[in-house]
């Protein structure tokens, strides 16, 4: 199939460096003669046909921009068949030949299912801060967010050595805890709660202990917001009743987390991906979603993307217990 006009859209969470990506299709496609439209806040732009024209000139200075241009949603209305069929011929009305979908594990689901149901060339790219999808080394956005905590966990830990307190500082991250075990070791953390690990709370009283025998004044925990133990406030009121040497203190980052300009690597990142998607349209690899592995760019079936899990780096998980104490 000769591609002519591809659509892109950013959807789910916004995360930095999608600006660098979309800037990276459009002029990959330009540069191959291939016309390029971007539709707005994700797949509920294609059902309500609000879209507009990308060329060259379009992305300019978006590069350093976080968020996205092309603004994002969660479009619960692609959920159903009929309006994806809507969406569908309203593609076909504007002689789209195929579909750039910029985003996490649900994007990229929605493109896969869509790519079937109507037998329409798709391909994905991943971007989530999270880093929590199947078949990439690291997904676009998460660098920096990595950045962004590392730096509020640094000033915080300001306060915590003048106050002789604990702080948790709870971190995005509702399936995978790869963005609170990076941010861990990263800061110096003395202890990491993540969803993959079982948590208890005499685990984490005796590692105070220790450090406190150890004359420490003052500890930071990371906390990833999906631990299978409960939300922060718990794990600080619950530690409170086994170990009560430090005022301890809870930070909830939230979405302090999304923003920002994106990092160098983000940039590359998403600029290496954003290539390697126009050269699978033009391959005819459609139904896969681009990813980096490795440090080389691969293709990975979108079907596998939404059947298998992204699992934490079990190196890394031993690394932070040796040199946190």
């Amino acid at each position: 199939m000769d591609i002519k006009k591809i659509s892109i859209i950013t959807s789910g969470g916004d995360s930095p460096g999608m600006n660098a990506a979309l800037r990276s299709v459009v002029r990959s496609a330009n540069y191959h003669g291939i016309e390029c439209v971007g539709f707005y806040r994700g797949y509920q732009g294609i059902i309500e046909n609000d879209f507009k024209p990308l060329e060259m000139r379009s992305v300019s200075n978006i590069l350093e921009l976080g968020g996205t241009v092309l603004r994002t949603a969660r479009s619960l209305d692609f959920h159903k068949a009929e309006v994806r069929e809507k969406a569908y011929h309203n593609l076909k009305s504007q002689n789209i030949d195929a579909l750039v979908v910029i985003g996490g594990n649900g994007s990229i689901t929605g493109a896969n299912v869509f790519a079937k149901q109507f037998d329409f060339p798709c391909v994905g790219i991943p971007a989530s801060i999270d880093n929590d999808i199947y078949g990439t080394d690291c997904s676009i956005g998460f660098q920096t967010a990595l950045q962004t905590i590392v730096e509020s966990v640094d000033k915080i830990r300001d306060t915590a050595r003048s106050h002789n307190r604990l702080f948790f500082v709870e971190v995005m991250g509702r399936d995978n805890g790869n963005l609170a075990l990076y941010s861990a070791i990263a800061s110096g953390a003395c202890f990491v709660i993540i969803p993959e690990k079982d948590f208890e709370i005499n685990n984490l009283s005796e590692r105070l202990k220790t450090g406190k025998s150890m004359s420490k004044s003052s500890s930071v925990v990371i906390v990833a917001e999906g631990n299978n133990y409960g939300p922060s406030y718990k794990i600080a009121e619950d530690l409170t009743e086994v170990f009560d040497e430090y005022e301890s203190k809870v930070t909830i980052l939230g979405h302090l987390q999304r923003g920002g300009s994106p990092v160098v690597m983000d940039r590359l990142i998403a600029s290496r991906l954003g290539l390697s998607a126009v050269q699978a349209l033009m391959s005819e690899n459609y139904g896969n979603m681009v990813g980096i592995i490795k440090n080389e760019t691969v293709l990975i079936p979108m079907q596998d993307v939404v059947d298998k899990q992204k699992k934490i780096n079990e190196d890394l998980y031993k690394l932070n217990k040796i040199i946190s104490r």
